[in-house]
């Protein structure tokens, strides 16, 4: 079922900025699929949640909201690949909670054991800018459950329900906040363990670089001023352009 014809009518730049969902990795992703890699990597069996547990979490947090169109907050991949069929979207600032590089990855997306990656949370205080997905009613159901099998794979973040601004009115989006209490959630990391990691991490999906650049891609194309990863981009360039020469024979 492809996308309304519509759906990016506030924003028509994004249209060729989006993937189209029906073929993202993600739409059809299972996380079973990962087991084999997480074993080789020395990951415990129960390193993610089962089924059952995911799926009695998707239900607890959209208690009573299944049969009303739902607003997804996209604030890091979910901006350029939410693999979620949705009717709008709408540039969106989160109140109450801010975009931190608090997900220290070392279970392969866009890191490894050997070349940890990092990507962003939300963290509470502040404000965070973003775009909001607006799923349809008759759809939430079936959409949400790949979401879940996305964001909730393992123990990282909380499901909430956040406050947010949109230039059509204020909304209420679900946004995944992260855990402080997960072993991927790193609110301790400094500045220059950020740096490094952005600048080096690889796995999977890509490279924490791409990851970091994509975010900064589209707020340009959404005129969102984020003066803080425009100078954490600006020490990862340098980082890998210092690096880069001293590797050089």
């Amino acid at each position: 079922m492809p996308l309304p014809p519509d759906a990016f009518r506030h924003h028509p730049g994004l249209a060729g900025m989006i993937q189209d969902p029906e073929t993202s990795f993600f739409r059809d992703f299972m996380p079973e699929d990962v087991d084999a890699r997480m074993r080789e990597m020395g990951r415990p069996a129960d390193w993610r949640y089962t089924d059952a547990t995911r799926e009695a979490n998707r239900h607890a947090a959209l208690a009573g909201r299944m049969d009303r169109d739902l607003w997804v907050f996209a604030y890091g991949s979910l901006m350029w690949d939410p693999a979620l069929l949705f009717d709008e979207v709408r540039r969106a600032t989160v109140i109450g909670h801010s975009r931190g590089m608090v997900l220290y990855d070392t279970f392969g997306a866009r890191g490894s054991p050997g070349a940890p990656g990092v990507m962003a949370g939300l963290v509470p205080g502040g404000s965070c800018e973003g775009v909001a997905f607006r799923i349809p009613a008759g759809t939430v159901d079936r959409e949400t459950e790949i979401l879940w099998r996305r964001e909730m794979i393992s123990h990282c973040y909380i499901p909430a329900f956040l406050p947010a601004r949109t230039a059509a009115g204020e909304i209420e989006v679900l946004g995944f906040v992260a855990d402080p209490t997960a072993e991927m959630i790193r609110l301790d990391l400094t500045r220059a363990e950020i740096v490094r990691a952005a600048a080096t991490g690889e796995g999977l999906r890509g490279t924490s670089y791409d990851y970091l650049k994509n975010m900064l891609d589209h707020f340009t194309a959404l005129r969102i001023e984020d003066p803080e990863l425009s100078a954490l981009m600006a020490e990862v360039d340098r980082y890998r352009a210092d690096t880069s020469g001293q590797q050089s024979p």
